[in-house]
């Protein structure tokens, strides 16, 4: 590895570490009373070091949040692996799944992105359609791509898999915003799993093979 591609990965290391340290800031003191010489002081670098790689605090914020976005979609995305191959008991495939899922949407990461984007709306009302881009929208597309493999291999009868993947996501989520799972509070162990169970059951009995 030559000197100038060590720097180069140096300094993507660098900027990752801001970025993670300033979600970690935001997420705990919110976007106006997070400062940048926290944020440098959590990443262990000097303040002018975060301005060399992030120009302001707006532009910090911003790209914090567009990289947790990243990591929770890309966890939920991999949630769906049991989808794969299901064997002869896709209930149970889709149980794995739905937990999975449910792991994701209520960890602390998800949740702080989540209160982030929408307590900052007003200042950066185009975040949301961003965050949502690359969580729901990549979630949804990736869902729906093993739904309709799942349908042509028999597991699920033929349908618009855009719209079972709309369905599937709706019968785990909705659940959770009722019981503020994806706002104010933490959700039970005993909360996801009835969640999860009445979800996959509801899928299924409307999606399965008939």
């Amino acid at each position: 590895m030559t000197s100038t591609t060590t720097a180069a990965r140096g300094r993507i290391d660098k900027r990752q570490a801001i970025l993670e340290a300033a979600f970690d800031v935001f997420a705990r003191r919110g976007y106006a009373q997070a400062c940048v010489k926290e944020i440098a002081e959590a990443a262990k670098v000097a303040k002018p070091t975060v301005y060399n790689h992030l120009n302001d605090k707006e532009t910090l914020f911003r790209q914090a949040l567009e990289r947790a976005a990243d990591a929770v979609a890309a966890d939920a995305v991999a949630a769906l692996d049991p989808l794969r191959a299901p064997g002869d008991d896709p209930r149970a495939a889709f149980l794995d799944t739905a937990r999975r899922l449910l792991a994701v949407f209520t960890a602390d990461r998800a949740r702080s992105l989540r209160w982030l984007t929408y307590a900052q709306v007003g200042v950066f009302p185009d975040l949301v359609e961003t965050v949502t881009s690359r969580t729901q929208t990549r979630l949804a597309e990736s869902l729906a791509d093993r739904l309709a493999r799942l349908a042509l291999s028999g597991h699920l009868h033929r349908t618009d898999p855009t719209t079972a993947a709309e369905h599937f996501l709706a019968l785990l989520t909705g659940p959770l915003e009722h019981r503020s799972a994806l706002g104010t509070r933490e959700v039970t162990p005993a909360e996801v799993e009835a969640v999860a169970e009445a979800g996959v059951k509801v899928f299924l009995r409307a999606y399965g093979a008939r």
